[in-house]
Parts: structure tokens; C-alpha cells; sequence
């Protein structure tokens, strides 16, 4: 069927802020899906509210809103575009569950627009668990035992038909968030309630409990004339009680049997039929019993998910672009395979090799919550690698997560009943303790009883300690044959070096010297049966030698520019470097370079096949990334690699670039390593007369004490070269400087720890610069709406800023354009500096691309990223006319927070970051931006009710003002003993409410109960902070505003005020 003319314009609704279950895989889906779209000759509108995601860039689509997704919202965006359709299956759950509710409102009718890709029907069939159950009953297949229910007073009604354990499935959530498996009657209770307050539908599938099951995923695509294929099957080697997203997967699926597969196959395409998916990529997911090889079906995803993202990456069949093409009318056979481009999209991708994907954990940064695994997804992001056998993909995805392992480590140091007992929990890395436990002798049964881990892949784990204990006894593999079969079952150099006890250098010289090194094979989708002509390659050392010519890198005559990613996404580095990566792509293709980009993440747009010239999907390790570049370097001429966008991964890589003479494009290492060494750093400041805190390097733990006592506290105490504010903290008290001093060293990695006085109470500002070593660019000042020692990539703030003087704005851009100048910068820097009582102090300087980048660009039209590379490769700042803007619209950029995932976790910020991902408000109102960005953030502002304010002594004056402001708006006021009687010694009425300690009735309890609207709370000093804690816990779990500073304060009042006198309105970034 050709593609529909009766549709002009399309809308698209993206996924929102990166959180876990949600990252950027919807920006991938997304973006291929506008440029799809696009290249049919269709007008695209896009909304959404990341401004980091490079859907949002103005050039993806025609028409792009980056405005909070709400109904509201959408209506106005509806309103001015008026589009003919809604594509809502590129967005994840927030996409879908929009969709429904406009639906359900009647605006879709109202407005005559129509859903592509899935239809209302279809999104309930499958996301409504009862109608779900039936369907699937209605054609045979199995399912677990299950009742749904709506409401607290049917659980123990429910308890007694399914039984403990079960498992709680909420509906219309994602990330498996509000869900768990309940082992006793009070968690069944606790996580059923939690479950229907997370549901928009209030409404949870409580089933019997799987746990120990194998799991499978189907990925499977189908158009309006009935065709079917699946795209990949994955496997996950933890068994079924732990969220997929958690978990370690494998594509193809290794344990099926060719009869198994099969009948989940049919399975996997009779499910979409009775579904009604009529076109574009679904998810499906099973479970079979190891006992009887009963198989059920857990739950099916009419939409692009997590692991279509992970699919497309695995297979190179691109599951996006080719479901929005579906979407408009096409059919399978009609579209064409784009790697091999001569056989039809309707051809099953095959593969010959296999894909591991491994998650990455964050629980040190939530250290009050305990690292156990289950039905609700707990990882920030996660890499991906290939190799031609199962050894291979598995120990080269443990070495990419960039988490200092160099394949199966011991990471636990336990004893043997340790690690009996360890092997009952679901704990993250858990394949590391099978392998310990292989090595303490524990029997392959043993294991298997205990963890429920597949005993084929137990006996790849079992090969693999064997294979390290012969490394160990014969030392260093002395033949080409068996280093290389060493080589080819995943071991690193690092690893042989470790086992062998020889220095990694002298291993890697004689690997080389033996002439062992990889070949490149490339992702196909039809497992070399055609041609490929697509260099989307990885590397292995499995080799065939029958033939001689089986490297398929072939690298070309070009002038080339190799780019470095940034690797697995986690707290401090997440999507806006891959942004950053994937425009530097784009300005240097224009600029007739060829691009190799190089990266290990499958969520992200710079692994797709289509961003740049060539794509190595390899770990960033020195090892991987030395091996492309003497491949890339062997024909053409390599101008140089780019650290300076992909974050803190590439930047630990510029070290090893420079002392291995690889051309570096841009700023140097010795400017890298200049502005992160403290000492060097300190005395360049003297030099160019500017201000810094008073502060001191320590490399032991008796100089840290030392520099303490002299500088006096407040403190920073934090490691070097780390991202993200890892183990940061601000010592207010003695009592804490030696744990946090401890701290510091086990984070910094045999580097040093640097101590800085902490300017308490002063405003925090960010600058983000381009420079080309002679001319620097200011591209944005941004005010921090919190005071200094939040992290800023926690912190909210402001482009333009709200309230720095002239002669300030004037003075930053004169210090910000002389630590380029000095420092050598050729391309991006950052610089955040803290201003207080007028003075301005230096905090610290960046020379790469920050994760305010993105912002930025958006907030002031102006492509940085792209300038900033063409400057690396030679461009003059001059040749783009460029001037400091000065906006009449504000931008506020707000952070969002995975706390509801993390238990016991306590909400307050602090210098080590802490959020996933952020959203922007934009307005030529400072209250409706912030506003907005609160929305954006799921932070929604009342208009009215009670407000309770508890604020420290120092604050006691400012929150009279306040409150008075609070009541001209309509609201009620209550507080704690000691601000209530300031507030009715000021004329006010205030209702006194008990602090936790001072017993019930106590403010939890008064929130529990749902009677605030609005919480202000300052702490002063660590006991009043612990004391606080549980009412922090409690605002989160109620989702009530939570402002625990003055300056967030008084942003809260300008967006409520804002929201009461006005109207949201949109606009374009096309049309700003």
C-alpha cells in the first residue's frame, strides 16, 4: 500500500525528562521517526519537554514545542498546528498515556485528529491488565495466575486466591515503578497501595509469583496487510523477579529450543493480532518454568521500548523509522532494507553473533538504600557489546560500563558461605559472584539451585575461571594461536595483565608483537548473506582462517575526524554529550569530513548506523579505542580524535591519546590536565589576578586533616577527576570530616583529594564559552535559582539570569574570555563561578562540553555544539559573526529526580549530583518559565490550600515577607512552633504543627493525610537535618512542592503567581 495523501501534518509526542525506565532510547526512536517522516514530504510537529535531546533540535522537526506534556498543553500546541494525526508510540509511556487521555477527553474527535501507529484500542487492549488477561485467553495462550484489582479493601480477597509470594504489577506505569514482589502479608499490603496510587489508573494485576522463571522478550513489527516479522529475540540471564531493564540480556536467544522458539514466535504475532497493533514494533514477554518448560505470557508493549531500541542496535534493522513509515501507510515488503539495500524490510533480520547488554547501577550515590534488585527498575543506563561467541560479547560489555572492571572481577572479597548466601539475592553484578563462586569450588548445581541462572550460561561462566586459572599457572599466552584464542573468548589486556601480574603496556606490546589483533565485522541484519553497505562495525579475534580476507573495516582515502562518545548513560553523564557527539557529527559531515564515532550505548542517536560516516559500536577503553584508531589511521589521513564532548569518558582517555602521540582535535590534554590539577590550576589564578576560595590538595589522610584545620569549615571536600560531584560533600561539622574525608580517597581512584572553603550563602553561576584560541564567544550565563554547594546539575537555573548586576555580567564574560585565552581553549569551556557580596569567585573550569550545552543552544537559537567543532577543526570564531544574547524570553532549566525509586533515600541536594535528566520552561514571563519547567518536572504548583513553613533561625525575618505574599495568593498558613509565633507576632494566622519528635498528631502525619498543598523547609546544622528527614521522605511520597531554600522560595511564588493570572501559552522554537 503506498504511503496516505489524506494526512499533511503529523504530530509527535516525545518521552519527556530522561528517568529510569524512560531514557534516551525514546529520543532515538523519536528522532528516526521525525526524520522519516520528514523524508516522506510531511510537515512534523514535535512536543517535548528535554531540551537535551536532539529530537528537539530545531532542524528535526518542522514545528518543535519544548513545553511541559500535558493535556493542556497539547491542546494549545493542537490549536496552532492543527495536525491531521498523532503518532504517540515514539514516546514510552508518557507518549501513550497522553494519548489515551486526550482520547478519553474528547479532544481527538474534537479536534478530527486521528492516533497513527496505535490506535486507543489497542493501547487499552494491551496496557489495561483485564482486558489484556482476556485477550490473551480469548486465544490460548497461558498466563500466570492474576487478579486485578482497584482498590485496598479487594486485596485480602485477592491474597487468598493468588497467594505469597506474588508479584504487583501496576498498570499504565513504566520502569515497572510502584510494583514488587511481595514475600509476606505487610509487603503484599505496602506494595499493592503503592501500586494503586502510582497507577493513572489506579489499578493493579497482582499474579503469582514467577520468580526464578527463565525470561524471553520478542520484538516484533507488523503492517496493514498481516505481515509479521520478529526482529530479534532476547534472552535475560537473570531469571524472572528482576525488571528486564535490570537486567543482563542476550540477543539471540542461546537456551531456546528451535520447538520452544518457534511457539513463542507464534505466540509473539497472534498476541499482536488479538492486541490490534495494526502497524509499527511491539515488545512481547514470556516466561518458561526450567522444570516443565510451561510458558506464559507476562505483558506485551504496543509501542517502541527499551529493548526496541536494543534490538535495532543488535540487529541494524532499524525498528523506529521503519514502524513511523508503517505508520502512514506503507507495508514491509515495500520498504527497503537500508544496510544491505537490496532486500526488502520484510526479510527477518539474522545474526551471526551474539549481543550482551549490561546494565549500569548508581546505588552509591543513594547509599540509604540497599542494592537489591526486583520488579521495579532501578539502572541509569547501560552498554552494549558484540562478539562472535558468548565469552567474547559478555566480557567485553563487563569491561564497557566503564565501572573499573576489566571482566569477571571479584568485587565482593567474600567468604564462602558469604557467597551461598549471596546468590539467593537478586543483587546487581551477580554474574561477578557466580564467577567467585566457581572459583571457591561451589558446584555448577549448587549455583545453579541458588540462583536460578541458566546452567548453560553457568558453564560459559565455569569455562571462563577455568581459562583465568590456566592464564594464571602458564603466565602469558608465547604463540599467535594462543594469544589469539585467549584474546578471542573476550579476555582484556588489562585482564592478562592482572592475572598474569605483567604491566598492561608490556602485554598489549606482546600481543602486538605476535601480530595478534582484532578484525572488524560488520552488523548486517542478514548474517553475511548480502552485501552490506553499511560500516557499522564491532571487533573480534574469533577468526576464520580458512579465509584470509575477513576484516570488514576497509577504512577509506577521506580526510577523517574519529569522535568519542560517552559511553554507558549514568547520574553526571547522560544525554546532553550524546547530543553534543551526535551534532558534532552532522557539522563535520557539512564540512566535508568523514566521521567515525565510536560508542558502546544502544539507547543513544550516535549508534545509529545514519549519524556519522562510520560507527564502531566498541568499548571506550584504551585498549578498544587504540585498535580503531591503528585500523582507521592505516589509510586516509586522521586529523584528529575529539574528547572533549562525550563527557568525563573521553576526557580520561585525552592522558592516554596525548602520551600515545594521537592527534587530539581542539583543546590539548596539557589545558585538560592543567584545569584538573589543583596545585597547577591555583597558581594560574594568582597569575591572572582572579578570585578563589582558599583551598589545599591531599594525597593521604593526614594532609586532608591538616589543610581542614587550617582552612577552617565550612568545607568541599571531594575526589579529582571524577563527574557528576561523585562522593562531594560540604562538612559543616567535625563530626563528619573523617567519613567524608574516607570518602573522597575511595572515589578518587589513587588520585588526590582537593579540600575548598565553601562560600556559604552565595549565588552560583554557570558560563558556557567557545573559543578558538585567540577570540572567546560568551554563549550563555546562567543563574542557579539555589544558593552554591547544590550540584549543578541538580540545581535549577536561569538563562537570562534574573538578578546580576550589569557591571557583574560585564566582569564574568572579562574572566571567563582570560581562562580561555590562558588555558588554550580551542573549542567548548565552562566555567562556574560563585558571586557573593559583589565579589566573584572561581569555582572550577571545564574545557569540554558541558551538560548545559543543549540548553543553551535552545534557550538562544544558536547551534553551539556544531560551531564548536567546525572551531576544532580550524574554523575562526570570527567567520559566525557570533553576539552575546540577551533574551527577552527566559529559560528556566529544572532537574528531575529518581527518588521515588530509591527508599530510605533522603530528597535533599546537595554538591554530588543526584537527577537523571531535566525539562525547560519557556516564557517571556520568569514565573511562567519556572512554572512550566515545575510541570515539565512533575513538580505541579498549587494555586491555593495550606502551605507549612518550618525555616532555620537565620530565615525567621525573610519568611514574614514571604508568607505575607503566600496569603495575598489565597493560601492558609501553618508551620512549626517556632516560625508559627514569628508569623503571629507578625498579624498573621498560622496553625502550629508538631515536628515527628514532638509526637502525633506531627507534620507526616498531616501530610499523610493529603491537608498540604505547599512545604518550605530550611535546616540548619546536621541534627536539625536527620530530624527533617522523615517529612522530606513524606512530601515526596504525597508528590507535594518541597522547597528547602529561600531562593527556590520565592521562584516557587513567581510561578504560582504566574499560573493564577495567566494562561499557558506555546510557542515554537521555529518562531521565537
Amino acid at each position: 500500500m503506498p504511503k496516505r495523501k489524506d494526512i499533511k501534518k503529523i504530530l509527535v509526542i516525545g518521552a519527556g525528562p530522561i528517568i529510569i525506565g524512560q531514557a534516551c532510547e525514546f529520543d532515538y526512536s523519536g528522532t528516526q521517526a521525525c526524520k522519516a517522516l520528514k523524508d516522506e514530504g510531511y510537515k512534523v510537529v514535535l512536543i517535548n519537554s528535554n531540551p537535551a535531546t536532539i529530537m528537539t533540535d530545531p532542524g528535526v522537526a518542522d514545528k518543535t514545542y519544548i513545553e511541559p506534556i500535558t493535556i493542556e498543553v497539547l491542546e494549545e500546541v493542537i490549536k496552532k498546528e492543527k495536525p491531521n494525526a498523532i503518532l504517540p508510540t515514539m514516546g514510552g509511556q508518557t507518549a501513550l498515556n497522553i494519548a489515551i487521555q486526550a482520547e478519553k477527553l474528547g479532544l481527538l474527535k474534537k479536534y478530527k485528529i486521528e492516533l497513527i501507529g496505535a490506535n486507543s484500542k489497542a493501547i487499552a487492549n494491551a496496557e489495561d491488565r483485564k482486558k489484556f488477561r482476556k485477550n490473551m485467553s480469548d486465544i490460548g495462550i497461558d498466563l500466570p495466575k492474576s487478579e486485578v484489582i482497584n482498590s485496598l479493601k479487594h486485596a485480602t480477597k485477592c491474597l487468598k486466591k493468588i497467594g505469597l509470594p506474588a508479584i504487583i504489577r501496576p498498570s499504565f506505569t513504566l520502569g515497572g515503578l510502584g510494583g514488587g514482589i511481595a514475600k509476606n502479608k505487610k509487603e503484599f499490603f505496602k506494595i499493592v497501595k503503592e501500586g494503586i496510587y502510582e497507577s493513572p489508573q489506579n489499578q493493579v494485576l497482582v499474579e503469582e509469583c514467577l520468580e526464578g522463571w527463565k525470561e524471553f522478550e520478542m520484538e516484533v513489527v507488523r503492517d496493514r496487510n498481516d505481515n509479521c516479522i520478529i526482529v530479534c529475540s532476547i534472552e535475560n540471564i537473570d531469571p524472572m523477579g528482576i525488571h528486564t531493564g535490570d537486567s543482563i540480556t542476550i540477543a539471540p536467544a542461546l537456551t531456546l529450543t528451535d520447538k520452544e522458539y518457534q511457539v513463542m514466535r507464534n505466540a509473539s504475532i497472534a498476541c499482536l493480532r488479538k492486541i490490534g497493533v495494526e502497524t509499527g514494533g511491539s515488545n512481547v514477554q514470556f516466561a518458561i518454568n526450567p522444570k516443565n518448560g510451561r510458558m506464559v505470557i507476562i505483558e506485551m508493549n504496543p509501542r517502541v521500548s527499551r529493548s526496541s531500541a536494543l534490538a535495532s542496535k543488535a540487529t541494524g534493522f532499524p525498528i523506529a523509522k521503519i514502524a513511523a513509515k508503517l505508520a502512514i501507510g506503507y507495508t514491509l515488503d515495500e520498504l527497503k532494507n537500508e544496510i544491505t539495500k537490496t532486500t526488502p524490510a520484510s526479510f527477518e533480520p539474522t545474526i551471526d553473533y551474539v549481543v550482551t547488554k549490561v546494565p549500569r547501577f548508581t546505588f552509591e550515590k543513594f547509599s540509604d538504600t540497599q542494592p537489591i534488585l526486583g520488579t521495579s527498575m532501578r539502572s541509569v543506563g547501560e552498554a552494549m557489546a558484540i562478539g562472535r561467541n558468548f565469552k567474547e560479547s559478555l566480557q567485553k560489555a563487563l569491561v564497557s560500563l566503564e565501572i573499573g572492571l576489566s571482566g569477571l572481577d571479584d568485587i565482593f572479597r567474600l567468604k564462602k558461605s558469604e557467597i551461598l548466601k549471596k546468590l539467593k539475592i537478586n543483587i546487581p553484578n551477580k554474574l561477578l559472584l557466580i564467577a567467585e563462586a566457581f572459583r571457591k569450588k561451589i558446584s555448577l548445581k549448587k549455583i545453579f539451585k541458588l540462583s536460578k541462572v541458566d546452567p548453560w550460561f553457568l558453564n560459559q561462566i565455569k569455562e571462563i575461571v577455568e581459562e583465568e586459572n590456566k592464564i594464571i599457572k602458564k603466565g602469558l599466552p608465547k604463540t599467535y594461536l594462543e594469544f589469539n584464542r585467549i584474546k578471542s573468548i573476550g579476555f582484556s589486556d588489562k585482564k592478562i595483565s592482572d592475572l598474569t601480574g605483567i604491566n598492561e603496556n608490556i602485554v598489549k606490546s606482546r600481543r602486538i608483537a605476535l601480530k595478534v589483533l582484532p578484525v572488524f565485522k560488520k552488523v548486517d541484519t542478514c548474517a553475511a548473506e548480502f552485501k552490506s553497505f553499511t560500516p557499522y562495525m564491532y571487533s573480534t579475534y574469533q577468526r576464520n582462517f580458512s579465509i584470509n580476507s575477513e576484516c570488514e573495516s576497509n577504512p577509506t582515502n577521506k580526510k577523517k575526524i574519529i569522535i568519542l562518545g560517552g559511553g554507558p548513560n549514568r547520574i553526571g553523564q547522560g544525554i546532553e554529550f550524546d547530543y553534543c557527539c551526535c551534532q558534532a557529527s552532522f557539522a563535520l559531515k557539512e564540512a566535508g569530513f568523514e566521521t567515525i564515532m565510536i560508542n558502546c550505548n544502544p539507547e543513544t542517536v550516535s549508534t545509529d548506523y545514519d549519524t556519522s560516516d562510520r560507527l564502531y559500536f566498541e568499548p571506550l577503553i584504551e585498549e578498544f579505542v587504540q585498535n580503531i584508531i591503528i585500523k582507521e589511521k592505516s589509510k586516509g589521513k586522521l586529523l584528529g580524535v575529539i574528547a572533549q564532548f562525550g563527557g568525563q569518558t573521553p576526557i580520561k582517555l585525552a592522558k592516554f591519546l596525548h602520551k600515545n602521540s594521537m592527534p587530539i582535535l581542539g583543546t590539548q590534554y596539557s589545558s585538560i590536565d592543567l584545569a584538573e590539577d589543583r596545585d597547577r590550576f591555583r597558581n594560574l589564578l594568582i597569575k591572572l589576578n582572579l578570585k578563589q576560595a582558599q583551598s589545599g590538595i591531599a594525597n593521604t589522610y593526614k594532609e586532608a586533616i591538616k589543610i581542614s584545620e587550617k582552612i577552617g569549615l565550612p568545607l568541599v571536600v571531594r575526589p579529582s577527576y571524577v563527574l557528576g560531584g561523585r562522593a562531594m560533600e560540604i562538612v559543616h561539622e567535625k563530626s563528619q570530616l573523617k567519613q567524608f574525608i574516607n570518602e573522597a580517597f575511595k572515589a578518587s581512584d589513587e588520585n588526590p583529594i582537593l579540600i575548598d572553603k565553601f562560600i556559604n550563602n552565595a549565588m552560583e553561576v554557570d558560563v558556557d564559552a567557545i573559543s578558538d584560541g585567540k577570540d572567546v564567544y560568551v554563549a550563555g550565563i546562567m543563574q542557579h535559582i539555589e544558593e552554591a554547594g547544590i550540584h549543578s546539575g541538580d540545581s535549577a537555573c536561569c538563562l537570562p539570569p534574573i538578578s546580576i548586576k550589569e557591571n557583574l555580567l560585564k566582569e564574568l564574560k572579562i574572566q571567563t574570555r582570560k581562562l580561555a585565552l590562558a588555558l588554550n581553549v580551542k573549542g567548548f569551556l565552562n566555567i562556574q563561578f560563585a558571586i557573593k557580596n559583589d565579589e566573584i569567585y572561581v569555582i572550577e573550569v571545564n574545557p569540554r562540553a558541558s551538560r548545559t550545552v543543549p540548553f543553551v543552544s535552545k534557550a538562544n537559537g544558536i547551534p553551539l555544539a556544531k560551531i564548536a567543532s567546525k572551531i576544532m577543526a580550524g574554523d575562526k570564531l570570527s567567520k559566525y559573526k557570533l553576539k552575546y544574547k540577551t533574551n527577552k524570553k527566559f529559560a528556566v532549566k529544572e532537574a528531575v529526580f529518581p527518588f521515588n525509586k530509591f527508599p530510605n533515600s533522603d530528597v535533599l541536594l546537595g554538591p554530588e549530583m543526584k537527577s537523571t535528566g531535566e525539562v525547560m520552561g519557556f516564557d517571556q514571563d520568569f514565573g511562567m518559565a519556572f512554572a512550566k519547567s515545575q510541570i515539565g518536572a512533575s513538580n505541579f504548583l498549587p494555586k491555593k490550600g495550606l502551605a507549612f513553613l518550618s525555616v532555620k533561625k537565620s530565615h525567621r525575618q525573610e519568611i514574614v515577607g514571604f508568607a505575607k505574599r503566600l496569603l495575598t495568593l489565597g493560601f492558609k498558613l501553618s508551620g512549626t512552633k517556632g516560625t508559627a509565633r514569628e508569623l503571629i507576632k507578625n498579624g498573621m494566622k498560622c496553625k502550629k504543627i508538631n515536628k515527628v519528635k514532638q509526637g502525633s498528631p506531627h507534620i507526616v502525619d498531616v501530610l499523610n493525610s493529603g491537608k498540604i498543598d505547599l512545604v518550605v523547609n530550611t535546616s540548619d546544622g546536621l541534627s536539625s537535618t536527620k530530624d527533617s528527614f522523615s517529612l522530606r521522605r513524606a512530601t515526596l511520597i504525597n508528590k507535594v512542592p518541597y522547597c528547602t531554600n529561600m531562593s527556590t522560595a520565592y521562584a516557587c511564588l513567581e510561578g504560582i503567581q504566574a499560573l493564577k493570572t495567566k494562561k499557558i501559552k506555546v510557542k515554537s522554537l521555529q518562531d521565537s
